[in-house]
């Protein structure tokens, strides 16, 4: 029979027990447990183009309000947002995996992730490589004690959840305990927020010429423009009016995470159109799931932590 699934959808599985890896399934096989005949569920989480504008508000408001009170009033509560965002981060990457036949092991990876911000929180960068080494060691002394069939693709596949989610999420706690950190972590992730935001709105009404069909049809040349754009203005406000720097630092900054978000941006599209999904989850009304709304900020956030560094020793 042919496989029912078309690029970008998803069919719904459960997962497999708790403290076991993800189960795997290889591509065009059908769940044991459907029943002859019977179509297969899909992943209904609307498409960014189309999705329920009213819940995708009132989720942004929630998380925004959250991020202000972890940046400004209660530290912890950042981490403890970035902790969930990274473990909810790569139990996604996982559950998406498998789809591709790759299971990685959900209680270690899931952990590791959510520990990795904390680590960076509390103990800055060795901490954090403390926690990268711990919980890479963690998952293959798992994997090891556990089925032989599909190790290495599991480890491997575990590595790169941990490696693109938790590591990278957690720079944004390294650039928090910097001088002015809370301002520069805002600033980041508005200049990430915007570029999307300014290049989705641009796109919608004028985009005609796409950047990468292969990879996001809908992404266009006048979509990234608008990007550039858009980020640019607000990165010399933010420079200017929160962190009392160059205006043209501002403009550097905002050019540099606009390049950064958008590599971040095709490379959850590529991981999504390999495994033949449309989003990582559903986790979040008129969003999708979390990694649909963080892969921008994962390549940004190191861009801009790199940058604030550049930008201190030329002070």
């Amino acid at each position: 029979m042919p496989d029912p699934r078309r690029p970008h959808q998803e069919l719904k599985a459960s997962p497999g027990p708790a403290g076991e890896a993800f189960p795997s399934r290889a591509p065009g096989t059908r769940d044991a447990a459907a029943a002859p005949g019977r179509r297969e569920r899909r992943h209904t989480a609307p498409s960014r183009a189309g999705r329920n504008l009213p819940a995708a508000v009132g989720v942004a408001v929630v998380l925004i309000g959250t991020l202000l009170v972890g940046l400004f009033f209660q530290p912890v509560v950042l981490a403890l947002l970035a902790g969930a965002a990274a473990g909810i981060g790569v139990w996604e990457v996982g559950r998406s995996l498998r789809y591709r036949g790759i299971s990685i092991p959900r209680v270690p990876a899931v952990t590791a992730g959510v520990l990795m911000p904390l680590a960076a929180f509390a103990g800055g960068g060795e901490a954090l490589m403390m926690a990268v080494v711990v919980g890479l060691t963690l998952v293959i002394v798992w994997r090891a004690l556990g089925d032989r069939n599909g190790m290495i693709l599991s480890i491997m596949g575990s590595v790169f959840a941990l490696v693109w989610v938790g590591f990278l999420l957690s720079i944004a706690l390294l650039l928090y305990h910097t001088d002015a950190g809370a301002l520069k972590v805002l600033t980041v992730i508005l200049l990430a927020v915007g570029s999307d935001t300014c290049g989705y709105a641009v796109g919608v009404v004028w985009g005609r010429h796409p950047m990468a069909p292969r990879i996001s049809p809908k992404k266009s040349w006048e979509g990234f423009a608008g990007s550039l754009g858009g980020s640019v203005l607000i990165g010399i406000l933010c420079a200017v009016l929160l962190l009392d720097h160059a205006w043209w630092q501002g403009a550097v900054l905002a050019v540099a995470l606009v390049l950064a978000a958008t590599l971040g941006d095709f490379s959850e599209s590529m991981v999504k159109r390999e495994l033949g999904i449309k989003d990582m989850g559903t986790l979040l009304p008129g969003h999708g799931g979390v990694m649909d709304r963080i892969d921008s900020i994962l390549f940004a956030v190191p861009a801009g932590y790199l940058l604030f560094a550049l930008f201190a020793t030329g002070a």
